[in-house]
């Protein structure tokens, strides 16, 4: 089958084709077809019929975005087959087929049915069949082929990152490259010039150009100056068709700004300047400004200004503003008219940042002169002293003389000067001062133990001026005599111990034992205080049991000469001393001294020291007493209440020997009742020695009469109790007259002996035992009475 196109008018299409046909008939001339073998009878050879290849490859061209109201004709498929009866029908499948692309069945001819875009997709692949109209069988294998569409200039380039933003140094070189822009185009750059783009510049000559090829933009003239232009907006043609008539053209924005670099010098717009500056102005304060202009931006503007010559180089300082990139004027020291009327300065203002490529436009700083001109101004009063101090004794009589200040006019006019004290409205106006001479005196007696130093200010004006003052500090310390006696540091609270332990007769009789150090002092300075000097009061009686010993250290030591002492003899004691200073002339005081006799701890800690505080030492406050009272007459109440309700309930002389439960009494509680109790005598258990003979009724409460207790003690140390009780229980199981009465007691038995002993004191008036008591005090609080009362009473045998 023949596949014919309109593309096989091109001369070199025909020989493709023809050459391409040629190699495919030789190609398959070899190829065995195995549907085409005919099988022949058993024993006879095999007849091959090569079979005749009708389908040639062929490729189809159409054009894009064609617009014509007929359908576009592609190409003709033709089988060999193909007699032009119409017997064969074409059948074309693929990519397209029936939509974009339909087939004539009985021609084969192909065409477009809908305008392409190649930039959407380039090629089609279609397969074609030739069949049999009559019986459907395929004439021709299935050929595979394609369709490419084939591209026109429809599409103009673009730039994709356009508008541009860059910049360039200024003062470059020519030819120094700025940017390259690129343009793209959508169309087959394989195919004719619909792709080839070349660019030119439409606006920006002629400071840039642009390379055709490239795309590169350049500067195109020598030392751009940014402060001549600093901003420039080129305009960039990108056209496709190698730039001829005809092709399709984009543009784009390039905005290219010039950078600063360092090549202007900084520059004072005058070369001489004045500035006027009071003599009053302050050290340290800003007088005036000065500025030299600087064409660059940035840190290539930065500059420092500096003095460099002048008589004011020691008065004067400049430093530099960062921000305004101006000189500050500073005054160094205080002015003065009369001394000095003018100054004159040299100013240097310099880049920091040079730039050496561009040294040779000259030195990048400048000088100035500037004057300054000193204005006389009316100055206060001018005091000789920055600050003044004196002194002055004190209860001083009111007028005495303190001190002199004295301040004069520094102008030129040597004005008369006046004296006042600036006091404040909660000042103590203590002084006052001579308007004319500036004597300071007192007014009030003045107390150095209330203030020792006192700050006043003055003040000074001008007779001529008095609204400008001048003002100095006067401090006056207030000397010290000796008026005010020595005293105790503080109220001392001095205790002995009651029977303390003794110390033997040999060191009692050779030394003295301290019971406390006492210190003094003195509102006086300490020239007319220490040393202190104690000592007895010898207009009063000397106390026997105390005495005093001076340490000479400003302290005294109080000594005791008793051993013991007691507080139902004597619970407080008084000693009179006396205390001496050392000023002159010497002034004394005397005071009382208490000492108390407390109860004391073993280890020397105070227990009590007032008859009131023996309950307290136990931790039982008033409101504790006054509740255990409360209990224990609620108890009291409660007991009389029980024996009252004993007593009047009557029990039946003989017992009913109907009465079946034999005296088994029923509760409705879980603990004993009374009856309980009364179901079996246990009088005989609490007195055995008395058991056997003691028989009672019941209707008769027995009269018992309580032995001596040594008695006692004596019967139960011979009697064991459990055998006793045991024996009492086999009697009466073996009795067959009486009830069971057997139950379960409890009975408060401590024991047969005490290991203790007796503690009572019946017997102790009667001994003369030399026993020592203080064991006592170590068997808890419940014996530390005991233990005080009978040390009183050893203390006052052995008194």
């Amino acid at each position: 089958m023949k596949i014919t196109s309109t593309s096989c008018i091109c001369p070199v299409l025909v020989c493709l084709c023809f050459v391409q046909r040629c190699y495919g008939t030789a190609h398959h001339s070899s190829i065995k077809v195995t549907r085409n073998q005919t099988k022949h009878i058993e024993g006879e050879t095999e007849v091959h019929h090569r079979p005749k290849r009708g389908w040639v490859w062929n490729q189809f061209f159409v054009l894009e975005e064609h617009m014509g109201p007929d359908p576009q004709y592609v190409g003709k498929l033709h089988s060999n087959s193909d007699k032009g009866d119409g017997s064969v029908k074409y059948i074309l499948t693929g990519e397209g087929a029936g939509t974009i692309f339909i087939i004539d069945d009985t021609t084969g001819d192909i065409h477009s049915t809908k305008s392409l875009d190649r930039e959407q997709k380039t090629h089609y692949v279609l397969h074609a069949q030739a069949i049999d109209r009559r019986t459907n069988k395929p004439l021709e294998p299935e050929s595979e082929f394609i369709i490419k569409v084939q591209d026109i200039n429809d599409n103009a380039p673009k730039f994709t990152d356009g508008p541009y933003i860059v910049t360039v140094p200024e003062m470059s070189d020519m030819g120094t490259s700025v940017l390259q822009v690129t343009a793209t185009d959508a169309d087959d750059p394989t195919y004719g010039n619909s792709a080839r783009v070349v660019y030119s510049i439409l606006q920006g000559q002629p400071y840039f150009s642009v390379d055709p090829k490239t795309g590169v933009i350049r500067t195109a003239l020598h030392n751009m100056d940014r402060e001549a232009r600093e901003h420039y907006s080129v305009v960039i043609q990108a056209k496709d068709m190698a730039g001829q008539v005809g092709g399709l053209s984009g543009s784009t924005t390039v905005n290219i700004t010039l950078t600063d670099v360092n090549d202007n010098p900084p520059r004072f717009p005058q070369k001489h300047y004045q500035l006027y500056v009071p003599e009053s102005a302050q050290v340290g304060s800003a007088v005036g400004k000065i500025k030299a202009n600087d064409a660059d931006t940035g840190s290539n503007a930065d500059m420092t200004y500096s003095i460099i010559n002048g008589d004011g180089i020691g008065i004067f300082s400049i430093s530099t503003d960062k921000e305004t990139r101006e000189g500050i004027l500073s005054l160094k020291k205080p002015l003065n008219y009369e001394k000095k009327k003018s100054y004159t300065l040299t100013i240097e203002g310099a880049n920091t940042h040079l730039d050496f490529r561009f040294s040779h436009l000259g030195p990048f700083k400048d000088a100035t002169m500037l004057k300054i001109i000193v204005g006389d101004v009316d100055e206060p009063p001018l005091f000789s002293m920055p600050s003044y101090v004196m002194e002055v004794y004190e209860n001083a009589k009111i007028g005495t003389v303190v001190g002199t200040v004295l301040a004069q006019d520094p102008d030129s006019a040597n004005s008369l000067v006046r004296y006042f004290i600036d006091y404040s409205a909660e000042d103590d106006r203590c002084f006052n001062i001579d308007a004319n001479t500036g004597t300071i005196r007192t007014t009030k007696v003045l107390d150095r133990e209330e203030t020792s130093w006192y700050n006043i200010t003055v003040a000074a004006s001008e007779n001529d001026n008095p609204g400008l003052l001048s003002h100095v500090t006067v401090g006056i310390r207030v000397l010290d005599v000796n008026d005010n006696p020595p005293e105790l540091a503080r109220e001392y609270d001095i205790v002995v111990c009651e029977n303390s332990k003794p110390v033997s007769n040999l060191v009692f009789a050779f030394s003295l034992q301290v019971i406390h150090t006492i210190s003094a002092t003195d509102k006086d300075d300490f020239a007319n205080g220490p040393r202190f000097n104690f000592f007895l009061d010898e207009h009063l009686s000397i106390n026997p049991n105390f005495t005093l010993k001076d340490n000479e250290d400003n302290t005294a030591s109080i000594l005791t000469r008793r051993r013991r002492f007691s507080r139902t003899i004597q619970d407080v004691y008084y000693l009179p001393i006396m205390i001496s200073d050392g000023g002159i002339p010497s002034l004394s005081s005397s005071s009382t001294l208490t000492v108390r006799v407390c109860a004391c701890e073993r280890d020397g800690r105070v227990r009590t020291c007032h008859a009131e505080a023996f309950l307290s030492s136990a931790g039982l406050s008033t409101g504790a007493l006054i509740a255990i009272l409360l209990c224990v007459v609620i108890l009291l109440a409660i007991v009389v209440l029980f024996i009252t309700l004993r007593r009047s309930k009557k029990e039946p002389l003989i017992i009913s020997e109907e009465d079946v439960r034999e005296n088994v009494v029923t509760y409705d509680d879980e603990g004993g009742g009374e009856e309980d109790t009364e179901a079996f005598d246990i009088t005989a258990l609490r007195n055995p020695s008395a058991a056997e003979e003691l028989k009672y009724r019941r209707d008769i409460r027995p009269e018992v009469k309580l032995t001596p207790r040594h008695q006692t003690l004596s019967t139960l140390e011979s009697i064991d109790v459990q055998e006793f009780i045991k024996q009492k229980l086999a009697e009466a199981d073996l009795d067959p007259s009486v009830p069971p009465y057997d139950s379960l007691q409890t009975y408060a038995y401590e024991g047969q002996r005490s290991e203790a002993g007796s503690i009572s004191s019946l017997d102790s008036a009667t001994t003369q035992s030399d026993q020592d008591y203080h064991y006592l005090g170590d068997w808890g609080p419940e014996f530390k009475k005991l233990a005080e009362l009978y040390g009183e009473i050893e203390s006052e045998r052995t008194t």
